[in-house]
């Protein structure tokens, strides 16, 4: 609690005074029997609970999302993350305090693991993932965008792809890293000890490039490198053919795609999400980097279909944020930029 804050203040900016006006309703009726409680009193409370309410960004309304109920959790000590174990050693280590709603995701072989991506830099991703496993871990990213690299200056062993845009990113940003923790984009509480005015996405140093094809043994699991540009220069997805897992990073996952920005390149994403629909029939789960971690392989060819209508000028825009539209087609959504500013 800030010095001077009263209880219904720390209560409505944390989301949580709804529950306490429930909380002091309830009492007051205690307080007087069968009296009635005084109607100012609780119009007083009821708009309380409205204003708390309306404190609470609209994107956390829909937490906690059902998928996860039918997932294994994994209890850790930091609760900046909820992990859940989703095939046979590996672990979602899911960030659902912030709109991005980052997944990371701990593959563990036999005599090493392999961290595909570090998330947003919030919380202790170093410890928590030490207590997932005691083997070495390096760290792979499925792309360089800051909410998926910002704990990559932790780890020792960092793999990166061998473009401009993945060394450009390994130097850090302020700006970016600042933006993800504005008022609107934190469901809850911040963690003990974190401090948002010198939060930026930290330097890390890539130990040695992979490349498309390129073969990582963790002992007794290996995972192919599949470059998959297009969301960035350096995106790719990482394919467990023995157990049928696709990672697939931001190229994929059950939200509003992102592929608006500079560094976007439509006719390579194209062509990447064709490559991951080929492998449909090899794979039983496929692995998203944002909001839930398991999708089946068919959705795959249908987003290429959907994405196939979109630039074939099959799907009307509907108007977003300032230079860009949505394009909403059965049951993807990608955020692109207008057709004015792609010219």
């Amino acid at each position: 609690m800030k010095l001077g804050e009263s209880e219904v203040e720390v209560a409505t900016r944390d989301g949580k005074g709804k529950n306490l006006v429930k909380h002091w309703i309830g009492y007051i009726r205690t307080a007087v029997g069968n009296r009635t409680v005084s109607s100012v009193m609780l119009a007083l409370l009821s708009s309380l609970a409205l204003f708390a309410q309306s404190e609470i960004p609209e994107w956390c309304r829909a937490l906690p999302r059902r998928e996860y109920k039918a997932l294994e959790r994994v209890a850790v000590s930091d609760t900046w993350f909820e992990v859940y174990k989703v095939a046979p050693g590996v672990f979602a280590i899911y960030e659902p305090h912030q709109s991005e709603e980052t997944i990371s995701y701990l593959i563990v072989g036999n005599k090493r693991a392999l961290l595909f991506d570090t998330g947003l830099g919030i919380g202790n991703l170093r410890r928590t993932t030490s207590e997932l496993t005691r083997l070495p871990i390096m760290v792979l990213n499925s792309h360089t965008h800051n909410d998926h690299v910002g704990d990559n200056w932790q780890f020792d062993s960092v793999y990166g792809m061998d473009t401009e845009f993945t060394r450009t990113n390994a130097k850090g940003s302020r700006q970016d890293a600042q933006s993800e923790i504005a008022p609107a984009e934190i469901c809850g509480k911040l963690p003990n000890g974190f401090d948002p005015k010198t939060y930026q996405t930290r330097p890390w140093r890539i130990t040695a490039f992979t490349h498309d094809g390129d073969r990582i043994d963790l002992g007794g699991r290996s995972l192919e490198v599949i470059a998959t540009p297009g969301h960035t220069p350096d995106a790719i997805s990482l394919l467990d053919r023995a157990n049928g897992l696709l990672f697939t990073g931001d190229t994929y996952y059950p939200a509003t795609i992102w592929l608006y920005r500079p560094e976007t390149d439509l006719d390579a994403y194209s062509t990447s999400i064709r490559r991951l629909a080929a492998l449909s029939s090899q794979i039983r789960i496929v692995l998203g980097a944002h909001n839930v971690p398991v999708a089946k392989p068919e959705v795959l060819s249908q987003l290429v279909t959907g994405f196939e209508a979109v630039r074939a000028g099959k799907v009307a825009p509907i108007p977003g944020s300032p230079g860009q539209v949505i394009y909403k087609v059965d049951s993807f959504a990608f955020r692109m930029r207008a057709p004015e500013s792609r010219q």
